[in-house]
């Protein structure tokens, strides 16, 4: 899909609007303003913009979210659809989700749903999103969609905030290693070097290996550059092709430490969104179908996407996930006792609600899991450097 810029006229109004729109082409674009009742003067398609205009574009997950909780209260106060799109669309800050709503706000004007409009930006509405507007607007139940979506919404990016958090202080560490080390191999080995070389006496084993470290990264730094960045490119790259994000969705399943962290991310996940799904109204095998595809792993999407089948063969959700890999018990015991009320999706909320408890508790303690071995880390790497540098200097002014 391309984007395009459009001036066009109101058919009733004549009023000139600009903005922009996404299509396969510019006919494409054309036709898709005539059916939201413009006439259009001009399209041409978007041109690349500068780094500047991108970042000032791109849509974040809080404007999705401020523009879901915006547009909950104006639908649950009473306002018709366009006027609470219009009303959302002045109070937004950011150009991205502006035009977007603006977008959005025309196609509902002219006929189509609020689904079907949401719909043509799948790069800012996901599957989720749109079966739970889907569901709301043929129930009737709308604003309870748009409260629920706001609220998880909201959840999904206090918990992604805090695993960023907790990692900001391994990374500090990081850099303050890196940089301490560089210095000593900068400043001090060299000059450790030029003493030997003027008293005539021959390098320690390790100096000679840290002087050779030295000269190298000296000389060939572009290379090592080179390679370094050609290998974080290649593996980008590789990560984004279906085999390589099987690969690293199943690194994160299995890695020391966040192994069973992600685990029950992946599992609040789909518990969460089932919830959501069925209690508005959306059927049992597209709700397992979206929830799976919610867990945003492909290796665990497989493996809860075969329970479809189980369903379609007449049993319960409880037993469909029993003997799923990755599935943590907690869920279809609580998915058991919820057949046996009737009230599966509060019950799913529950066991949502204790993995999300534990997770909170699990990245709190990242941090203090990991400091330890960084400390570890950085003791023994610049012990290694003061033992080549330093030492041989103490032992240089003991002979003397």
């Amino acid at each position: 899909m391309k984007r395009f810029n459009y001036k066009a006229r109101e058919k009733t109004t004549g009023k000139v609007i600009k903005g922009s729109i996404q299509a396969e082409d510019e006919h494409t674009a054309g036709k898709l303003l005539v059916e939201q009742g413009y006439i259009p003067d001009s399209i041409e398609d978007e041109k690349v913009g500068n780094f500047l205009t991108k970042a000032q574009n791109k849509i974040k997950s809080k404007d999705r979210i401020m523009f879901t909780r915006q547009f909950a209260t104006l639908v649950g106060a009473g306002l018709p659809l366009s006027a609470s799109l219009r009303t959302v669309s002045e109070q937004t800050a950011s150009k991205g989700m502006k035009a977007v709503i603006e977008e959005i706000t025309a196609m509902v004007e002219a006929g189509k749903s609020l689904h079907e409009a949401i719909e043509k930006h799948p790069d800012v509405f996901n599957k989720i999103y749109i079966a739970l507007i889907a569901a709301g607007e043929m129930s009737g139940t709308l604003d309870v969609a748009l409260k629920r979506l706001a609220d998880q919404e909201e959840k999904d990016d206090a918990m992604m905030s805090k695993i960023k958090g907790a990692m900001i202080y391994p990374a500090i560490i990081l850099v303050v290693i890196i940089a301490v080390l560089a210095f000593m191999m900068v400043m001090v080995v060299p000059e450790v070097e030029k003493l030997y070389h003027d008293m005539g006496e021959e390098l320690p084993g390790l100096t000679q290996f840290l002087v050779g470290l030295t000269n190298f990264f000296g000389q060939f730094w572009w290379l090592v550059f080179l390679i370094v960045g050609g290998l974080v490119a290649g593996a980008m790259s590789f990560a984004k092709t279906p085999n390589g994000k099987k690969i690293m969705d199943n690194f994160k399943l299995h890695a020391p430490l966040f192994g069973k962290l992600f685990q029950k991310l992946y599992v609040s996940r789909f518990a969460r969104t089932s919830e959501m799904m069925l209690a508005t109204g959306v059927a049992m095998i597209d709700s397992v179908q979206i929830a799976s595809e919610s867990t945003s792993n492909s290796v665990v999407e497989e493996e809860f996407l075969k329970s479809i089948e189980i369903l379609k063969s007449g049993k319960p959700l409880s037993e469909a996930l029993k003997e799923r890999e990755y599935m943590l018990p907690l869920v279809h015991q609580m998915a058991s006792i919820g057949e046996e009320s009737g009230k599966i999706d509060e019950m799913l909320g529950k066991a949502a609600q204790v993995y999300e408890s534990e997770l909170d508790e699990q990245i709190a303690g990242i941090s203090t899991l990991i400091e330890p071995i960084l400390m570890v880390l950085m003791a023994g790497l610049i012990g290694v450097v003061v033992g080549g540098t330093l030492l041989p200097i103490y032992s240089l002014v003991s002979a003397v």
